[in-house]
């Protein structure tokens, strides 16, 4: 890089950021310690989520396991190339336990490994149980090896959050004020109630606001996954992990990594903020709707010449329909990387059918609107559950591994 990305300023107002919760390792041994089930369950009953949680332990009971299915096909990996499952739309604990109900009722949908929820994290979300819940039945129940938060910097906050920030970095930040005690982030690219396409405008130092948000959420419920769809984020969240290691990142498709050049560039950004033992907070990259397979494949390959650490590379294979084209269906595709012995990641965004509330406009209802369609939205997520299921299971009889959730394996 013949620039640096970070300035001197830059840093210091980040680790500022950290140091004023502690710095980063007292973060990550809070972090680990409300992962454990008990202490989120403790919390979670006195939040009033107790009695959804022992209900989730029992449809637990009745989940669909791996096994059963390869023994009744006689199936055998015998090709490399793994296929790792994710669904995207776990908007809260009224709507994963829908879900997991389904799921337990028909005793044959294997769980997938990742999930996605792009739930605004509002107050009454973040501290009122609500996500500890969702992702005590998510991480501890189902035992999803990752579930994926998102930190959409328009969301309304209290204005001492923000007076907090500006004290602490020393920068500022342009907003307006909501009255009740609250302001909001002015965005100037509108696409959604939040911010545009979800997020991706970040402008001056909000990537500060999207950092102390991620160290809140994870202080007060254990979640330690994020989607990162900014330039600006990602190299901040890049530098942010060398302290904080507990806290790491999913790439979003909006950034649009469609090409190799694009991956080029990331890879740059990842590789002037490596830690120390070689690692780095970004887990996994998700590659952009307009890329062919051959693409996927390339940037593989490259990732896997880099000398950089093993990152997971993820590809939607079905998409809602206000998200991209029609009947979008990258499954074929999916074959022919899988094929060259190339590991992907399969993301489900919809089931294909176009079902109501299976659309981006579900991902910004306010809470009560979430709370009040729970069923609906979970009977969505259910369904994409079954599709990743059933394109997972086609891809195991063409000879590939698969990766489910722990509760699907006895």
């Amino acid at each position: 890089m013949h620039f640096d990305l970070l300035s001197d300023r830059d840093m210091k107002a980040i680790d500022a950021l950290v140091d004023a919760y502690g710095g980063g390792a007292a973060v990550d041994d809070k972090i680990t310690t409300l992962r454990e089930y008990e202490n989120r369950k403790k919390i979670a009953e006195d939040k009033g989520y107790g009695k959804m949680l022992e209900s989730a332990e029992g449809y637990a009971k009745e989940l669909a396991k791996v096994e059963d299915f390869v023994a009744a096909e006689k199936l055998e990996v015998t090709k490399p190339g793994i296929c790792t499952t994710q669904v995207s739309g776990f908007q809260g604990a009224g709507v994963t336990h829908e879900c997991m109900r389904l799921m337990a009722e028909d005793k044959k949908t294997l769980v997938p490994t990742e999930f996605i929820s792009v739930v605004p994290m509002t107050e009454h979300y973040v501290y009122g149980g609500d996500l500890l819940a969702t992702l005590a039945m998510s991480e501890n129940i189902m035992g999803a090896s990752k579930f994926c938060s998102t930190n959409l910097i328009g969301i309304p906050l209290p204005e001492e959050r923000f007076a907090r920030i500006e004290k602490v970095t020393g920068e500022k930040f342009d907003r307006r004020d909501l009255g009740d005690g609250n302001s909001q982030l002015i965005l100037k690219n509108m696409g959604t109630a939040f911010g545009n396409l979800g997020g991706v405008e970040v402008a001056d130092c909000n990537h500060l606001v999207y950092l102390d948000g991620l160290l809140r959420f994870g202080l007060e419920t254990g979640a330690n996954f994020f989607l990162n769809p900014s330039w600006s984020t990602i190299v901040a969240a890049c530098y942010f992990g060398r302290a904080v290691k507990s806290i790491q990142f999913k790439i979003s498709m909006l950034l649009s990594t469609q090409n190799a050049v694009q991956f080029r560039m990331l890879m740059n950004i990842i590789k002037s903020f490596l830690r120390e033992d070689g690692t780095t907070p970004i887990y996994e990259i998700n590659i952009g709707n307009g890329a062919s397979p051959e693409t996927f494949v390339q940037c593989a390959e490259e990732l896997k010449a880099s000398g950089l650490p093993n990152l997971g590379l993820t590809a939607h294979l079905r998409i809602n329909p206000d998200l991209g084209m029609a009947d979008f269906d990258w499954t074929e595709n999916a074959y022919k990387v899988l094929d060259t012995g190339t590991d992907m990641t399969i993301k489900y965004e919809s089931d294909g059918t176009s079902r109501p509330y299976d659309t981006m406009e579900a991902y910004f209802f306010s809470d009560a609107e979430r709370d009040e369609k729970a069923k609906l939205i979970g009977d969505v997520i259910y369904h994409k559950c079954v599709r990743c299921d059933l394109d997972a299971k086609e891809i195991m009889r063409r000879g590939h591994a698969a990766r489910f959730a722990k509760i699907s394996y006895k």
